[in-house]
Order: C-alpha cells, then sequence, then structure tokens
C-alpha cells in the first residue's frame, strides 16, 4: 500500500507461528545450557520437622560442597503428606517416621530414635520413666496434631483417654523445649532434639518405650537418574552415623531432697 509493505492474514498467521518456535528453541537451548554448565538434575526431597532440624544439616552442606550442579528442592512436610506426595511423584524421596507401610513405597529405616519426656527443671520429684497415667495429670504440650510424633504420643496415651485436659498444640520441637522451660507444661519429644542438654529441662524416658524410627522412603517404581543416585546414597549415609547412645537419653538418679 503505497510505500508501506503489510503481511497478508496468511503472511500474519506465519509470523505468529514463527515467533512461538523461536521462542520454543530459546526455551530449549536454555534447559540444554544447564546440561552444558555441569547440571544434573533436580531432586525433591521430603523431610519432618524434626530430621530437617536435627539430621539434615550437614548433608545438605555436604552435598551443596561435592553436587552444585544439583538442584536440591527441600520441602518440610508431615510424614503422611510426604507418603501422598511421593505416591505421586510429586516428592522423590522422603524423611519420615515409622511406621509407614504401603506396598508401592520402598522403606529404608535410618536411625532407631525414642521418644522421650522432658520437663521444666523445677518440677517437683519426676519419676525415674514417665508412664501414660503419670502423663494424664501434668499439663501436656505436643506437636500439631498432623504430625507421626503426635500420633505415637496419642496411641500411647490411649488408655488414658480422653485426657482430663486437652494437650496445648505448638509449631516446631523447639518451640515446646522453649515451652517448657518457660514452665508452661511437660512434652514428649523425640530423643535427637535433647541429646545436647538444656539446664532448662529434665529429660525421663518413657514406659513403655516408644520408637519414632527415622525412615527414608521412595516409590519402587521410581526410574533412577544421576542426581536422584546422588541425593539418595547422601541421605542413607545416615544409617552410618549410629544410634543415639543410651545414656544420653536414660535415667538420670534424683539428688535432691522431696
Amino acid at each position: 500500500m503505497g510505500k508501506k509493505a503489510y503481511a497478508t492474514a496468511s503472511g500474519r498467521a506465519l509470523a505468529e507461528a514463527a515467533q512461538r518456535i523461536f521462542h520454543e528453541c530459546e526455551l530449549a537451548e536454555d534447559s540444554l545450557r544447564h546440561f552444558r554448565d555441569g547440571w544434573m538434575g533436580r531432586v525433591r526431597v521430603g523431610t519432618t520437622n524434626t530430621a530437617l532440624m536435627y539430621d539434615l544439616p550437614p548433608v545438605l552442606h555436604q552435598l551443596s560442597l561435592d553436587h552444585p550442579g544439583i538442584d536440591l528442592h527441600v520441602s518440610n512436610m508431615a510424614t503422611s503428606e510426604s507418603v501422598e506426595r511421593v505416591l505421586q511423584n510429586a516428592t522423590d524421596l522422603a524423611l519420615v517416621t515409622l511406621p509407614v507401610q504401603n506396598r508401592h513405597l520402598r522403606v529404608t529405616p535410618l536411625r532407631a530414635q525414642v521418644l522421650v519426656a522432658i520437663l521444666p527443671r523445677g518440677t517437683r520429684n519426676p519419676p525415674d520413666e514417665i508412664t501414660p497415667d503419670y502423663v494424664a495429670h501434668q499439663r501436656l504440650l505436643v506437636e500439631h496434631a498432623q504430625g507421626a510424633v503426635h500420633a505415637l504420643i496419642m496411641r500411647w496415651l490411649s488408655g488414658q483417654t480422653p485426657l482430663p485436659r486437652s494437650p496445648m498444640h505448638l509449631g516446631t520441637i523447639e518451640a515446646l523445649k522453649t515451652a517448657v522451660e518457660a514452665n508452661l507444661g511437660m512434652s514428649i519429644v523425640p530423643n535427637v532434639a535433647v541429646v545436647e542438654r538444656t539446664a532448662g529441662l529434665i529429660v525421663r524416658p518413657l514406659r513403655p518405650r516408644v520408637p519414632c524410627t527415622l525412615a527414608l522412603i521412595e516409590h519402587y517404581a521410581k526410574p533412577n537418574a544421576p542426581a536422584l543416585e546422588i541425593v539418595r546414597s547422601a541421605l542413607l549415609g545416615l544409617r552410618d552415623t549410629g544410634e543415639l547412645k543410651p545414656a544420653r537419653v536414660g535415667v538420670r538418679r534424683r539428688t535432691s531432697k522431696p
């Protein structure tokens, strides 16, 4: 038209299609650039709050140093959510609290941990072992109801339910420890959370004993990949650190007078 050229309808359609092709080519080049720059793949890991706080930090640190090409995504979630996400292939590997039973999952126990009671330092005449009957008469602080540890505690207390006083729910183990130190009540936590003793807490074993074993789960049909194999091996390395020494969470005899 005059001195200007305009595309016909078919020409405009071709230009729009070409733009989409160029965009997809750029995306493909960006994706492959990851591999050229040492990118190995993405691995999605689910973990309980306890494992994230007390077990995973050194593992994640070493992975970041040795394998910077792995795009590692770590999400804190309850064991029940981790199981569902692994089954749906939304999570590749997950650290969970046993028991977990599902025929589609490969379950590998890592550390044999147990639950212990923590009480304020000023508690008068705490027993050498804490029983469900004793807990039923105390002010109890527990983690959120969706957590696996909460289910273990309530199963242990099943002979005393309904409790005379409803437990107070707090979100994290560290929040529970702080609340117990502040004399708001007693709590029950994994022994890994109190290996390093705190002056404001009394630690006692439970009777009967309550295991809360840390385990690694993945889908049986999960295809292997180099990045996944590396992360899996690093998490399985948690087995090699050994169990917590019973003496660290065992009975400490009372020395104060009633």
